[in-house]
């Protein structure tokens, strides 16, 4: 079963976990803040352990093929050169 689906009708198009409106950028966010999957699960108990890892693996497989560019930082502010 596809766990991570795109309908422009939901969320304006972002991708979220199927029959919910919990987007993948959310659960990556929560990822990045250090949430644990239980703490996570506990914020949103709708979803499983499954859709947790589906949705790290699609926000992975999006980043895996761009293309790198070195960042400069200035005052705490990061662009490219």
């Amino acid at each position: 079963m596809k766990r991570i689906v795109v309908d422009p009708k939901v969320m304006v198009g972002k991708p979220v976990i199927k029959g919910t409106r919990i987007t993948v950028e959310a659960i990556v966010r929560c990822a990045a803040q250090g949430m644990t999957f239980d703490e996570i699960l506990e914020d949103y108990p709708y979803i499983t352990r499954e859709d947790i890892k589906a949705a790290l693996f699609y926000a992975q497989s999006l980043v895996a093929g761009e293309e790198i560019f070195p960042t400069i930082f200035v005052q705490g502010i990061g662009h490219r050169p």
